[in-house]
């Protein structure tokens, strides 16, 4: 077949899939016409994640699972923002690993919210500002955000889904990289990229930023300035990416959640997180625990943080496999609450995976 006729053909495969996608939102429009009537969340994690999973094993090739899932992760982001208007909240600024993560989970179509603090965030959902919000809440190497875990004592919003994104720090400037005099950055970044940072920027001055994307946002107004941030922040805000992936150790991977008023139905592959409280004597927490082991739930985490209101007494976040709904699950709640003086499930959710994100 000649050049011409494969073009041909591509753009008669293009009218093709544009009717396609068309007709495929106008059923979606159907779908969240019928939510509405019901008073059901417009988001709904299971139904995506069924989705994403169907579309993935149908693949034959030969675009890859992860570019088929980007893909409609975008077609589902345009019918989302045609069915309402819907508003994302997120630790800002624009182009911070959150602002990714959110991007990766809600697509491009969607309204975005920044926000200056994770407080903030949870303030947003709350006041109804935004529809959900997106919070770090741990990392591979540096563990848990405290910050969003004491937000979950005083809030009633529920985790609709997780979403795990791979941390990638580049080198961004606008000149060469033998230029830069000064480095942007948070601390943390800084200490992930000691040794490469002492291999190949002797005598830059390291300057802290409260964020990748503002260490991003300083270093194009300045010349003689680089950051380390996101790829995405490059983009941005017009920046060359000098170099890709300057961490010292593979596998740095950041967890967040998303919240929002509700959580939503099993789909057989979830994670139930709980915040509990138990009664200030010998073995408590021992016998707390010993539910999840009665009743065979997997104990995937365990964070303890102090509490607000009496000294010495903490508060214990608690992940584990399954759903709330699922009948084992809910006999290991029923029995872990008879040990505790506060019990409450702050969401169940897909589990995600590190292909999903």
């Amino acid at each position: 077949m000649s050049l011409d006729e494969l073009r041909k053909k591509v753009d008669a495969l293009d009218a093709e899939l544009v009717r396609l996608l068309n007709e495929r939102t106008r059923v979606a429009l159907e779908i969240g016409q019928a939510k509405e009537a019901d008073a059901q969340e417009v988001y709904v994690p299971a139904r995506e994640r069924s989705i994403l999973d169907r579309v993935a094993a149908l693949n034959k090739g030969p675009l890859p699972p992860e570019s088929v899932r980007s893909i409609y992760r975008e077609v589902m982001s345009a019918a989302l923002a045609l069915e309402q208007k819907v508003a994302i909240a997120y630790l800002g600024p624009p182009a911070t690993f959150t602002h990714q993560a959110a991007r990766m989970q809600f697509g491009g179509s969607v309204d975005y919210a920044p926000c200056e603090t994770i407080g903030e965030v949870f303030g947003f959902v709350e006041k109804r500002s935004a529809d959900y919000g997106v919070v770090p809440i741990e990392n591979s190497t540096d563990g848990a955000v405290t910050h969003t875990l004491d937000q979950f004592t005083d809030t009633p919003l529920k985790i609709c889904a997780e979403i795990y994104l791979p941390i990638s720090h580049n080198l961004l400037a606008k000149g060469p990289k033998e230029q830069i005099k000064r480095l942007y950055s948070k601390p943390e970044v800084f200490g992930q990229c000691r040794r490469w940072l002492h291999e190949n920027m002797p005598g830059v001055e390291l300057i802290s930023a409260s964020s990748t994307a503002r260490a991003a946002e300083t270093a194009a107004r300045e010349v003689g300035s680089g950051a380390l941030a996101s790829a995405l922040a490059a983009d941005l805000y017009g920046l060359d990416l000098l170099e890709q992936d300057v961490q010292d150790l593979g596998g740095n991977t950041t967890r967040f959640l998303v919240i929002g008023k509700r959580y939503g139905k099993a789909t057989g592959k979830d994670k139930t997180s709980l915040l509990f409280a138990v009664k200030h004597r010998v073995g408590a927490l021992y016998d707390a625990l010993s539910a999840f082991k009665q009743y065979s739930i997997n104990m995937m985490k365990i964070e303890s943080r102090p509490s607000k209101t009496k000294a010495w007494e903490y508060y214990f976040f608690v992940d584990v496999e399954g759903h709330a709904d699922d009948p084992p699950v809910q006999k290991a709640l029923a029995n872990l609450a008879e040990h505790c003086t506060l019990m409450t499930v702050l969401g169940a959710y897909p589990k995600a995976s590190d292909m999903d994100s």
